[in-house]
């Protein structure tokens, strides 16, 4: 039996972050039933953003959030459309969303009301920057709230040089996670109780979260951003070979594999040295750029192959940074599962899929489809006839399945 088997998802999600949460519960065995205004989420054509094909038919860039779910396609300002979302409702488990809580106290799916009349629901909301704050009704994304406002752009640059250019969605997917495990504890929370629970993620409030190690030294005096000849630690920094390549190395215990490292890298002349081999005293001398430019230049005399190999048979940490062609064909990602192919038109195609693993679980990956999919079946089974819905179709409560560009 799947760990979520029985559990019966509502997601009214757009982009990436809250579908996303969504997918993973799918994978773990959820019923997950997505619900589309007549518009659709406007994640399904983020392929040309993203640099790839979107057709109902091959859209990856959909496929990474909305896997492993139905589709069903609602006018929830129309009074019968709302209906079939109540109806959705008194049967879920669960209520994802990351629409802005406004707009959810308009439709009259915002926390209060849901769970005066749903009170077994667990409600879940992805937002950009909390529930309070003069911010809290502003549109939230992984670049403005996560990457930049969070955080990150500003913390992890080298010092002098531009921020990072992330994958889009970087903050989103971390961020999917977080709020998928908050709903798996409430739910457990609620077969002690009987009561479901509100759970909110911001992605803002992540952000800052993964950056805890800054933010808690930075009030000491670790400043940031740093320049990567002013890591405090020059054998926890990343080098470039003579190949090209970037190296991580990751040795963090400086004073113990100073003098190991620089046997490796063929500066035996330098073992012991009085002002590099302690990084307190390195650090009150302010010797780190030295230290730094002393490996740049000896790391740079190997390939990357090569001086990755003679670290790790001598059990100093490195690795060398992968681009995604390079994760494409790492034997240990496929040993792992860290990858998993689909089978689209254009031919097999590679998909991260999500981390957590569970011993009794094989997982699946069903593809999505065509907005509005499972309109009918899903509304079959809350007791509507062919003829009622046909009514409702006519009327533009819901819709059936409707092609991209239709």
């Amino acid at each position: 039996m799947k760990p979520l088997e029985g559990v019966k998802v509502v997601d009214l999600t757009t982009f990436l972050a809250a579908p996303t949460a969504a997918r993973v519960l799918g994978e773990w065995g959820a019923d997950v039933i997505k619900v589309e205004s007549a518009a659709g989420d406007p994640g399904r054509t983020q392929g040309a953003v993203f640099g790839m094909p979107y057709t109902d038919e091959e859209n990856l860039g959909f496929d990474m959030s909305n896997m492993n779910k139905r589709f069903i396609t609602l006018n929830l300002k129309n009074p019968k459309g709302m209906e079939v979302m109540e109806k959705l409702l008194s049967e879920a488990d669960v209520f994802i969303t990351n629409i802005r809580t406004k707009s959810l106290v308009k439709l009259g799916l915002d926390y209060d009301t849901v769970k005066e009349r749903f009170p077994r629901v667990v409600w879940a909301q992805c937002l950009g920057y909390g529930e309070k704050g003069p911010e809290k009704d502003t549109a939230g994304f992984d670049v403005t709230c996560y990457m930049a406002r969070g955080g990150v752009f500003g913390t992890t640059v080298n010092k002098g040089g531009d921020p990072m250019i992330p994958t889009n969605g970087y903050g989103d997917f971390q961020v999917s996670l977080g709020l998928a495990s908050g709903i798996c504890a409430a739910l457990y929370n609620r077969s002690r109780t009987g009561r479901g629970d509100k759970i909110t993620v911001s992605l803002q409030h992540a952000a800052t979260f993964m950056l805890s190690t800054a933010m808690v030294s930075a009030q000491y005096g670790n400043a940031y951003p740093k320049s990567r000849f002013e890591v405090i630690c020059p054998t926890n920094n990343v080098y470039r070979t003579r190949d090209g390549k970037l190296l991580a190395l990751c040795a963090p215990q400086y004073d113990r594999d100073y003098n190991k490292v620089m046997t490796l890298i063929g500066r035996e002349d330098l073992k012991d040295h009085a002002d590099y081999c302690n990084c307190d005293h390195l650090n009150e001398l302010g010797k780190n750029r030295e230290v730094v430019e002393i490996m740049d230049q000896a790391i740079g005399q190997f390939d990357l192959q090569d001086i990755r190999r003679i670290f790790k048979e001598n059990d100093i940490p490195c690795e060398a940074c992968y681009e995604p062609l390079d994760i494409y064909e790492d034997e240990q990602a496929w040993a792992n599962e860290v990858l998993t192919k689909l089978d689209c038109p254009s031919g097999k195609r590679n998909i991260p899929t999500n981390p957590v693993k569970f011993q009794s679980l094989t997982p699946e990956y069903r593809v999505t489809r065509a907005q509005g999919s499972d309109t009918r079946e899903v509304m079959k089974e809350l007791g509507y006839t062919d003829s009622l819905i046909e009514e409702y179709m006519a009327e533009g409560a819901v819709e059936g399945k409707k092609s991209l560009g239709a």
